[in-house]
């Protein structure tokens, strides 16, 4: 552990109290991964609205998991799969879905698997993918919309997992069984 502060209400900056609270209104305790962010809340407060911008995407609730779990176990992120599973689990995502992003087998329909497939073609390539790959992503139903929507979530995600590397960020309990 790289010993980062894991703030509470208490101990955060005072300018980012109001947003722990709003942590606390939206998931009933402040994660881990929020009190690590509280140090600076610039990265708080970018965090909680890339959060939710990316909510507020064109993609629906097993889109937007494949999206973030495809990024999450890429960047091998001890933390954020766990917490996604949990999160996908709240928001009524089939269990065999983030199983099957988890143990990198195919998604279950075309769809789905061109997301994943393009998602991880941005990430492993930082955004250099052929146009023979996005025409197949179009083909498959999505937009240039979707394209870009993958890179909201994808920007959450990069702040997510590399501080939580940095921090080595212990698991909430609420998190816990998802491991």
């Amino acid at each position: 552990m790289n010993n980062l502060t894991i703030h509470t209400l208490e101990t955060a900056p005072e300018a980012s109290k109001t947003l722990l609270q709003n942590s606390i209104r939206n998931f009933g305790e402040i994660p881990s991964l929020h009190g690590v962010m509280a140090e600076s809340p610039v990265v708080l407060e970018a965090y909680q609205m890339l959060h939710k911008w990316f909510q507020a995407s064109s993609f629906n609730a097993e889109e937007l998991t494949v999206v973030w779990q495809t990024i999450n176990v890429e960047h091998n992120c001890h933390y954020c799969i766990p917490a996604h599973a949990a999160i996908a689990k709240m928001m009524k995502v089939d269990d065999s879905l983030t199983t099957a992003l988890r143990n990198h087998q195919p998604m279950p329909n075309a769809q789905l698997q061109a997301l994943h497939d393009t998602t991880l073609l941005i990430v492993r390539n930082r955004g250099q993918v052929s146009e023979d790959d996005i025409a197949a992503f179009y083909a498959a139903g999505y937009s240039q919309k979707h394209l870009l929507e993958i890179i909201l979530g994808l920007a959450q995600k990069v702040m997510s997992n590399y501080i939580n590397h940095l921090a080595d960020t212990p698991i909430d309990k609420r998190f816990a069984a998802f491991v």
